[in-house]
């Protein structure tokens, strides 16, 4: 899933993009508020990580701004201030959920799951589960029945993205942003290239990914599995 942090401290902001980064996630970090702004303008996001104190815009500006614009992506607040005026003001302003610093990253990686399995499935757990395919989100692990499948992180992150909408078709271009971020460069080979890799995996599956040509792939049940 792709998810943009806006953090202007660096340690932390290295250490949240090192977690996300390897469970498979692609994330865009930006250290400035009004940059962020314009980011959210033009690109889609799953989640947002937003701090509260940054320069150019502050973080609570930043997510007016977002819900203004009628913009619904899911938005976990970072903030040093514990006083609950704060936090309900947030809450008021459209977050989602907040987390108060210092936080431990076990917590944040659990409550970042939360909203983004309630943005792409509205499910209440972490396993999704189509046809005999099962991914458990938290430990990023899929089984095909009882074989468990080893996958990389990109490979389980396409997956989820697929298994998160099941039917749905989903554009080369739409993978190609949700598996990589502005700082790796990809064409739509690499869509390709990934999805040829899954389907080996998931071979005698009850579940196969389908290309519908000139539109893009989707994850269907296979009634003969």
């Amino acid at each position: 899933m792709r998810i943009l942090l806006v953090e202007d401290t660096h340690d932390v902001g290295e250490a949240v993009c090192r977690r996300f980064q390897s469970a498979g996630h692609t994330v865009d970090w930006q250290t400035n508020g009004a940059h962020a702004a314009e980011i959210l303008e033009f690109t889609e996001y799953d989640l947002v990580i937003l701090d509260v104190m940054l320069p150019g815009l502050d973080g609570f500006s930043v997510l007016k701004g977002l819900r203004s614009a009628k913009r619904d992506v899911p938005v976990l607040v970072l903030t040093a201030r514990s006083e609950i005026d704060d936090r309900v003001g947030a809450l008021d302003l459209g977050a989602d959920d907040y987390l108060v610093k210092p936080f431990d990253f076990r917590e944040l990686e659990a409550r970042a799951r939360v909203l983004m399995r309630r943005r792409n499935s509205g499910h209440a757990t972490n396993i999704l589960n189509f046809g005999d395919v099962s991914l458990d989100r938290a430990n990023r692990s899929v089984k095909v029945g009882k074989r468990e499948v080893q996958l990389k992180r990109r490979e389980i992150t396409l997956l989820e993205i697929l298994a998160s909408r099941p039917g749905k078709v989903f554009s080369k271009e739409e993978l190609l942003d949700q598996l990589f971020g502005f700082e790796q460069s990809a064409g739509p080979n690499a869509v390709e290239l990934y999805v040829g890799r899954l389907r080996k995996k998931l071979e005698g599956a009850a579940a196969r990914i389908v290309t519908v040509r000139g539109l893009g792939y989707q994850l269907v049940a296979d009634d003969n599995g």
